[in-house]
């Protein structure tokens, strides 16, 4: 006899986190809709700036050095939000993300780059880095791997 009722601990394919972010991606989709023709033109950096502003101290930390180092590195890049995350695109498609490690409740922040990033090196190379906190060393290497991501 199989039980069809659902608990409240049975897992239906994603975390509520997951969820979460699905639903904030879902609202970035519907936003240049609601913006009419000026979609296109559309400063999304402020949106991006405040998201920031909410994360927790550790957090907000790194992802306000992220996001001055690819400003200044890569200004081509436009920034975004993407699944509620700070991201950065090049023609509409993201090329880096940060992931705080608040949103997926985990140990550390990510630095995340799409397949749209020229990152390839042989036959394998790194698509994100885990970040606890950031040396300048790190700044330098982060700093390098955007300018290398956007060609």
């Amino acid at each position: 006899m199989s039980d069809t009722k659902k608990s409240d601990k049975s897992y239906d394919g994603f975390t509520a986190e997951e969820r979460d972010a699905m639903k904030e991606r879902a609202k970035e989709l519907k936003a240049p809709a609601r913006r009419g023709s000026r979609a296109a033109k559309a400063d999304t950096e402020p949106e991006v700036l405040a998201k920031i502003a909410e994360m927790p101290d550790a957090d907000r930390v790194l992802a306000e050095r992220i996001h001055a180092i690819v400003k200044a590195g890569a200004p081509s890049l436009t920034a975004k939000l993407w699944y509620g995350m700070p991201a950065y695109a090049k023609d509409g498609k993201i090329v880096c993300f940060f992931q705080s490690a608040q949103k997926f409740k985990s140990r550390y922040a990510t630095l995340g780059f799409n397949d749209t990033a020229a990152l390839d090196e042989g036959t394998m190379w790194p698509t994100a880095f885990a970040l606890t906190e950031l040396t300048p060393a790190d700044e330098e290497l982060i700093a390098a791997l955007i300018k290398r991501a956007v060609g």
